[in-house]
């Protein structure tokens, strides 16, 4: 058991070490509670508010985890994995915290990024794909790509294609990533070279693994079949833990579009360009059936969406998405001829002695024989305990695109049978996981996780100084005049960009708002030399956030991902405008079928999950301000409900204890 001692005494393994580092109180009731979980093979779930500093509270009790079994000399050997939701806090830890605790703690360890697959550079398929540059690439952007990708091979040690400056078309990276189902293996001449299988050596013999929730869920659900991507692991921290439910959905459900049934045929023969396998080894049989394909996809997702449009009650028709109530919506002729398709693949590898050559039709073989089983698993609904729907959305050339969806709808018991029953410890954390003070019912119910320890720990933040929560009681209810209350919102937000000078993010619940409020406030912003920085302007988010820190004189309207993960430190933001409440509006299927589902057993949607999940992501928007001991500022609350309203109460009630002021304007 690691004691206080040990983290911070005089005689303790680190302290004389950290000399420049200023433990915190709540850092080390967490490094405690977290060793107390190991130890004890405990699961434990923690609210470490902003400033804690838990990277440091999770890392420091694992990290001396594995000394305490180095030092009763078992043949055991203990890995710990660590799954971040966001980029950036994956690079905090590869490339800050992690280094820095290997060189002050005394214990040998290594620490190594996972990543799926598909991120690594196959030698063999690049080499194929050089030889076959004619016959798969049409254009001089293709073909250029794929000469830069050979030149860095020569000198790459990584492989990964997070190393490039550049965004690789997904055409060209398609022919030369690896791919489990186009690998030699061992018999592979560029074996002893092959970047996956290095990154796969080093996870094996890793002690702590950082990962993204993506992978570690996509490894969950590989699992129950009997496959692992990530080796087994006794501890595993989810940090960003207010995502798992969401992520987890995502890869414990189905989602297949029409894009990849394209990707797929055009692979072996693009009739536009002339392009494909087929082309290239002269097979006009073949040529023919994926014609067919294409016809009878054409046919099944046109289907789809008129099927769509006779069943969609909104207004918009550039982007539709509709729940499929019952199996078999309509009929699918396209999986018997994708079926089709890849049994002519799987014969025409047999003409060839090369093992390239004969692989490449493997696996596309493999690949058609997978997108006929899921069309035909989501037409028939065949996965029990999910909800199923399609999106369907225009893009600006006028071309339609299906997707094909189905998540669970209740993840709790997935995730109980698969993680938290067979991992010995799972520590979960976040910012903003507790409901009203210091519930954590709401969390745990969602995931499944029935037994833990849980702590609450606040910031070290003085939000009685820094911070202050401006609340305008005397604007519209949005729920009986949204028009009103969105016009009186839109003046509201030049009164107090103004009282800032700017500096302010505008945290939306809509599009829909955010294109109506940077509509009207523009020309007022530009009379004013305010910069203005839109989400839906189409710019990557991180360009649009350093866009913003580099001239803070100015307004960011965001949504959705500008709620979280966003950390901008200093002057540059001092006003987080809030218009109106983060409840989930439930037009969305799997909220739908999530709200059915609780008032079938008699519970009610709004107090049991509408409620808190709008508290958990206020909670989320108000966390932007403060960033530091030295930020200031104020978050401004344009939704009169948090006042009127009884449940407004359970709002405030989950903030840090700042200054409240009510006004009205």
């Amino acid at each position: 058991m690691i004691t206080v001692e040990q983290i911070l005494g005089p005689q303790g393994r680190i302290a004389a070490r950290l000399a420049n580092y200023e433990f915190r109180q709540q850092q080390l009731d967490m490094a405690l509670a977290v060793a107390d979980a190991i130890a004890n093979r405990n699961h434990l779930v923690v609210e470490a508010g902003t400033g804690v500093g838990k990277s440091f509270g999770y890392l420091i009790p694992a990290i001396l985890s594995l000394a305490a079994l180095q030092a009763s000399k078992s043949d055991s050997k203990r890995r710990i994995v660590v799954s971040t939701h966001t980029i950036s806090l994956q690079e905090q830890l590869m490339s800050k915290d992690i280094p820095f605790l290997n060189s002050v703690i005394p214990l040998e360890f290594s620490a190594v990024l996972g990543k799926g697959r598909s991120n690594y550079i196959s030698l063999r398929r690049l080499a194929t794909a050089i030889k076959r540059a004619d016959g798969l690439f049409a254009s001089e952007d293709e073909h250029y790509q794929l000469n830069q990708i050979n030149r860095w091979s020569k000198t790459t040690t990584g492989g990964s294609r997070s190393e490039f400056d550049f965004r690789v078309l997904p055409q060209v990276w398609d022919e030369v990533q690896s791919d489990t189902s186009n690998c030699l293996g061992r018999k592979c001449e560029t074996f002893k070279e092959c970047h996956y299988f290095r990154a796969r050596s080093r996870l094996q013999h890793a002690d702590i693994i950082v990962v993204n929730h993506a992978l570690f869920f996509v490894d969950l659900a590989l699992r129950k079949l009997g496959v692992n991507l990530l080796p087994d692991y006794d501890t595993v921290i989810l940090d960003e833990a207010h995502t798992i439910q969401d992520v987890a959905s995502a890869h414990l459900g189905l989602a297949l579009t029409s894009r990849q049934v394209d990707f797929s045929l055009n692979k072996l023969f693009n009739e536009r360009n002339n392009k494909g396998l087929f082309v290239t080894h002269r097979m006009a049989d073949g040529q023919r059936q994926v014609m067919r394909c294409g016809v009878k996809s054409d046919e099944f997702f046109g289907d789809l969406i008129s099927w769509t449009m006779r069943n969609n009650d909104r207004h918009s028709q550039s982007s539709i998405t509709v729940r499929t109530p019952a199996p078999g919506i309509i009929n699918n002729q396209l999986s018997p001829e994708l079926m089709k398709l890849s049994k002519m693949a799987l014969a025409s590898s047999e003409r060839f002695q090369d093992p390239s050559d004969k692989l490449d039709f493997v696996s596309a073989s493999e690949r058609l024989e997978s997108l006929a089983a899921q069309v035909e698993d989501w037409r028939l609904q065949r996965l029990e305990g999910r909800v199923y729907w399609i999106e369907s959305s225009t893009n600006r050339y006028g071309r339609q695109h299906v997707r094909l969806m189905a998540a669970p709808i209740d993840v709790g018991p997935e995730l109980n049978e698969q993680l938290f029953s067979k991992v010995d410890t799972c520590i979960l954390t976040s910012a903003t996981i507790a409901v009203e003070g210091s519930s954590f019912d709401f969390f745990r119910n969602r995931i499944g996780l029935t037994n833990s320890q849980t702590l609450c720990l606040g910031s070290p933040f003085d939000f009685k100084r820094q911070a202050r929560l401006v609340v305008v009681s005397n604007l519209a209810d949005p729920t009986q005049d949204q028009d009103t209350h969105e016009r009186q919102c839109i003046d509201a937000i030049r009164k107090f960009v103004l009282e800032t000078d700017g500096h302010a993010f505008v945290l939306c619940t809509s599009y829909r708002f955010l294109n109506r409020a940077v509509r009207d406030l523009t020309p007022w912003l530009m009379e004013h030399a305010y910069a203005v920085y839109n989400q839906s302007s189409g710019i990557d988010r991180s360009q649009l956030l350093e866009q913003f820190k580099r001239n803070p004189r100015g307004v960011l309207f965001g949504t959705d991902s500008f709620w979280q993960g966003v950390d901008v430190q200093g002057d540059a933001l001092q006003n987080v405008i809030i218009p109106k409440l983060p409840f989930s509006v439930p037009d969305q299927p799997l909220l739908q079928a999530r709200l059915e589902a609780i008032r079938k057993r008699g519970g009610q949607p709004f107090t049991e999950y509408q409620l808190p999940e709008a508290i958990i992501r206020f909670k989320q928007g108000f966390g932007r301000l403060i960033r530091s001991q030295t930020d200031t500022g104020m978050v401004v609350v344009l939704d009169p409900r948090i006042k009127t309203k009884p449940y407004g109460r359970a709002f405030i009630k989950s903030l840090p204890d700042c200054k409240l002021e009510t006004i009205t304007i």
